[in-house]
């Protein structure tokens, strides 16, 4: 039988009292580190992981900063290897998919806010460019299942053809769609190809009158709307 030493001890416990704060009141109360902590112990079941998630904090700022960096440099954090950073990752994507979920068929997504923190969340931190598209209904609701990742290219390009989505539209019945991709750069401001597309996709889809509600270009940190600034 395994016999626990009492630095054993001290981190059982802790991870104990953690939790027992967390099933009491959330993180309400809890420092940053200790957030991170509590997450780190489903990944980390036999260490003690303080020194990880303070060292965490200290590299990358807070959670957000922390579960949008990349693998490779979660890894370079002394105590954090493959298994704990690809659960971060798991518990920022699960993060996104209930974000979604959570927006199929209930709420309007015609605030130009929620859409920014939506899509920020799902593509923003991404290092290759990624374009998107929501599928809504008339009330501006997301479809079930309404999101498609419809191009993946290079850090700098992906290309998109207006066709292909606005038959994508079709299929799924939606009356109206919203357009996102990302920056990886981390520069928002739309590139004249960025509006050249935007007005290309606007034409196609109203043929078939289907409405673009907004076209964002994100960032980790800044999300750019065509409707904001008049494009659209």
């Amino acid at each position: 039988m395994a016999v626990l030493t009492m630095t054993d001890q001290h981190y059982h416990g802790h991870r104990q009292r953690l939790r027992e704060r967390f099933i009491r009141s959330g993180f309400e109360g809890f420092n940053d580190h200790e957030v991170v902590e509590l997450l780190l112990t489903l990944a980390i079941p036999r260490s003690d992981v303080k020194q990880p998630a303070k060292a965490l904090i200290a590299r990358f700022g807070n959670l957000r900063g922390i579960l949008d960096a990349p693998l490779e440099e979660l890894q370079k954090v002394k105590g954090i290897g493959s298994v704990a950073s690809v659960a971060l990752r798991i518990i920022r994507a699960a993060a996104a998919l209930y974000l979604q979920q959570s927006a199929e068929g209930v709420e309007s997504l015609a605030d130009p806010d929620r859409l920014s923190a939506f899509w920020r969340m799902r593509i923003g931190a991404l290092r290759d460019e990624v374009f998107e598209v929501a599928y809504l209904d008339s009330g501006y609701r997301l479809l079930r299942d309404g999101v498609d990742r419809l191009e993946e290219g290079t850090i700098d390009r992906a290309t998109v053809y207006p066709r292909r989505v606005v038959e994508y539209a079709i299929k799924r019945g939606a009356a109206a769609l919203v357009l996102a991709h990302n920056h990886p750069n981390g520069h928002v401001q739309p590139s004249e190809q960025d509006k050249t597309l935007t007005r290309a996709l606007v034409l196609a889809a109203e043929i078939v009158h289907l409405k673009i509600l907004d076209h964002l270009i994100v960032s980790p940190d800044e999300v750019f709307s065509f409707r904001k600034a008049g494009l659209l």
